[in-house]
């Protein structure tokens, strides 16, 4: 069983493994330099995954509403960092008391111990703190990113940004307290690498809970003698949608490698080779997978789902791309983005409507991959599929009732949906007064 140290100052995706410090292949000083070296390429790799979930946003919603879907995720990148140094890395960090009593504005305490080891020359803690913080920010940062494009085309600009300030200041650190805070999951022997539950299912819950308060779109679903017929929506720009996507991929690395959360010796750089290893070839076997199925299917390859596919892979993978082999990793990834085939028509026929699939892509895979964690551990790594079980079941029931709270509390003051007007003629114009493509006639028409 590999043994792990947890430093003073918590860190959250993981935890350190001993070998990095203690054990290291360097001194303390080269290895505090090269683990925060690892947290910041890692922060700003998955920070670049917000430009990724824009652009497939973009290209997955229409004309009329892309300017605000945009406009949604560069503002709720810069609310949930804001929110997460208010109040949501201590609340993550010190405890669900400690974290409210320490007051919105003395969070700056949290990057002191790098002052006090630069002054002393004391490395000890192994990673620098502001380093950490904006790794686990981003990561936050990436929950609310899951939101958007699930209610894109009718929910308000400002309600869906003030849930987004409820879910990374609150919502998300308390379930992340619960694992990587140490907390009572933890105790149990719950594992989630990177986040597949943490971060992927948090924002599918709440996602799924705001799909089900706010509706579908005007004429998604009809019902004709009887039968429900769908509507599908065909996205704005299929190629952004298809950037958007290879920069999520190329930004999980950053996501999962970094999670190792050490580079100060041999064995962690090895562990980090390997988890990127597994993350690209779990995305491999998801996009090959969904491109397969759809032509069996339906006897025409899905682009969209061939997308989603790929991104299936890479949030099953999640919870634990170390200990697969690369044979298990292929598994693991195929297997979500069958699941995801399958649950998008599902949601469609229960009349819940997802623009992008992010409830199937970012919910569903990440339950499927952190039911499978102990699938690619010993028995003696004490890591049971009950406990992964507890796990799941716990974060869905809280995330739901807290965002189920949220959502109606907003929907009954200042609402959540725009009017139908407004929704026929495009957000863009009624939030924002400008056309995306002003260059294009724009129809008013579902």
């Amino acid at each position: 069983m590999k043994k792990y140290i947890k430093f003073p100052l918590m860190v959250g995706v993981g935890t350190l493994a001993l070998t990095s410090v203690a054990h290291a292949a360097v001194d303390a000083e080269s290895a505090f330099v090269f683990n925060t070296l690892l947290f910041l390429i890692g922060g700003f790799l998955v920070m670049f995954m917000a430009a990724g979930f824009s652009m497939l946003e973009a290209g997955m919603v229409r004309s009329k509403n892309v300017a605000t879907i945009c406009t949604k995720n560069i503002s709720l990148y810069a609310i949930s960092g804001i929110m997460f140094w208010l109040v949501g890395y201590n609340l993550m960090y010190s405890g669900v008391n400690e974290g409210f009593g320490s007051g919105f504005f003395g969070q700056m305490a949290i990057f002191a111990p790098d002052e006090s080891a630069i002054a002393a020359g004391d490395y000890s803690a192994g990673y620098g703190a502001y380093a950490d913080w904006f790794f686990q920010m981003v990561f936050c940062a990436t929950a609310s990113s899951i939101v958007s494009g699930t209610l894109a085309e009718r929910i308000k600009l400002f309600p869906f940004l003030i849930f987004s300030a409820v879910l990374t200041a609150v919502i998300y650190p308390v379930v992340g307290s619960w694992e990587w805070g140490g907390g009572w999951l933890d105790q149990l022997g719950f594992a989630d690498f990177a986040g597949s539950t943490l971060v992927h299912s948090v924002g599918g819950w709440a996602a799924l809970v705001g799909a089900l308060i706010l509706g579908p779109r005007l004429g998604k679903y009809r019902t004709v003698n009887g039968k429900n017929v769908v509507t599908p929506f065909q996205g704005s720009n299929l190629p952004l949608a298809t950037l958007g996507t290879f920069i999520l991929w190329f930004g999980w690395f950053g996501f999962n490698g970094a999670s190792q959360l050490a580079l100060g010796s041999g064995a962690d750089a090895i562990a980090i080779a390997k988890i990127f290893t597994n993350t690209n070839m779990a995305a491999a076997a998801g996009t090959v997978t969904a491109l397969l199925l759809t032509q069996l299917l339906y006897k025409k390859v899905d682009l969209t789902m061939v997308l989603n596919g790929a991104l299936a892979g890479l949030v099953a993978i999640t919870a634990e791309p170390l200990t697969p082999s690369i044979g298990e990793a292929v598994i693991i990834g195929a297997v979500g983005s069958v699941l995801v085939v399958f649950a998008v028509p599902l949601l469609d026929k229960l009349k819940i409507d997802d623009v992008v699939g992010a409830i199937s892509v970012h919910l569903i895979a990440g339950i499927w991959g952190t039911l499978i964690v102990p699938f690619s551990h010993a028995a003696e790594d004490g890591i049971t599929y009950g406990v992964q079980a507890l796990g799941v079941v716990a974060v869905g029931a809280f995330v739901c009732i807290a965002s189920a709270i949220a959502w109606t509390i907003l929907d009954k003051t200042i609402g959540i949906r725009v009017s139908e007007e407004e929704e026929k003629i495009g957000l863009d114009i009624t939030e924002l007064g400008l056309h995306a493509y002003p260059e294009f006639t724009h129809d008013s028409k579902i």
